[in-house]
């Protein structure tokens, strides 16, 4: 039973780089893993692709064709992929069990009303496939409090629309601290906590929009997300192992991927982190992690690094050590050594040889 990752978020989220780094962690971890490129914007991946829409459809040909811009161009690309779908799933056939990141556009109309890329979700689900949606929200967000509720309501959206299992994720938490202090801790955003705290904010922000009907209009957006009590974030940095770690084991809970199956679901080095009881950061540590504390976790993780490259440069010197001296107690293998031409130089100012 194939597992898969459903990558959406609007532009500059870092779906991109996520894929890459995803990718490269579960190999790191030996899990078997690729990525399906669905953005036919696309056009400079980081990532090898095993399946590219590209081959399918190329956003310059829909825009020369059919006189669309880059918005039209992108959901008419997606209604194509939609009725080749055989093209795709042909192309999965391929990749036999390996998990799936799909690197989807950031066109938000794409995941909170168009029903192309939902209808191919749900075809992916007929062939068997276990999806989970990672939707990525650049955290800056966080720093304004219009953009904070803007960011709940896509996200509520999208999870009304996806219809799938759901998870939104804060990327870039290690830059967070670079945009001065939040009025709340972290856990206030992630956990979305009481929205009537922030309704203050909202009138700071905007001064001159002060009035009646758009204070009514902010309490009937901030119940409306009350009312759901669906959004919660989890946070990630993308260049951090732990982060990486403790969100991966978030999406195989809630993919299934972490409970297995008697096939085996799961590659052996997971299963062992898991048995073991690997330990997770709680939102307090992330916050001390990336924005309280960040110079001082940053100048650890430096010298962590560096000793850890001392011994690895230790190891390999012991280890040419240890194949020099096989190779010269080998039965009938002399070691050569330079002999003499006869021919000395005398080196004088002046002088000519």
């Amino acid at each position: 039973m194939p597992f898969a990752q459903l990558v959406i978020g609007p532009p500059g989220s870092g779906k991109s780089t996520y894929c890459d780094g995803m990718l490269q962690f579960m190999t790191a971890i030996g899990r078997k893993a690729c990525v399906v490129n669905l953005d036919p914007a696309n056009d400079k991946t980081s990532y090898p692709c095993a399946l590219d829409i590209r081959k399918l459809v190329t956003l310059d040909e829909i825009m020369s064709d059919e006189e669309l811009g880059p918005n039209g161009g992108v959901l008419y690309a997606l209604e194509e992929l939609e009725h080749n779908i055989e093209w795709l799933e042909q192309g999965l056939s391929c990749l036999g069990d390996d998990y799936v990141l799909f690197d989807c556009p950031g066109q938000v109309e794409l995941f909170t009303h168009h029903a192309s890329l939902r209808n191919i979700f749900f075809r992916l689900q007929k062939l068997g496939y276990r999806l989970v949606v990672i939707h990525l929200t650049d955290s800056y967000a966080l720093t304004l409090p219009s953009l904070y509720v803007s960011t709940l309501l896509l996200s509520l959206r999208a999870m009304l629309q996806m219809d799938l299992p759901h998870i939104n994720v804060l990327t870039k938490i290690d830059n967070l601290s670079n945009y001065g202090p939040l009025p709340f801790n972290l856990d206030y955003y992630t956990e979305v906590q009481d929205l009537s705290y922030i309704m203050p904010h909202l009138e700071q922000e905007a001064p001159g929009m002060i009035d009646g009907k758009f204070e009514a209009l902010n309490k009937a957006i901030v119940e409306l997300i009350e009312d759901f009590s669906l959004v919660a974030y989890q946070t990630l940095a993308v260049e951090d192992k732990r982060s990486m770690m403790d969100l991966l084991k978030v999406i195989d809970r809630a993919s299934g991927y972490a409970f297995g199956s008697a096939e085996g679901a799961n590659d052996t080095v997971w299963q062992v982190a898991m048995r073991e009881g690997m330990s997770t950061m709680e939102i307090q540590d992330v916050q001390e992690r990336w924005i309280d504390m960040k110079d001082e976790y940053d100048e650890i993780d430096r010298k962590t690094w560096e000793e850890e490259a001392k011994a690895r440069d230790v190891e390999r010197a012991k280890e040419a050590d240890q194949n020099n001296i096989g190779a010269s107690t080998i039965p009938g293998l002399k070691a050569e050594t330079p002999q003499e031409s006869g021919i000395k130089i005398v080196r004088k100012n002046g002088a000519k040889h």
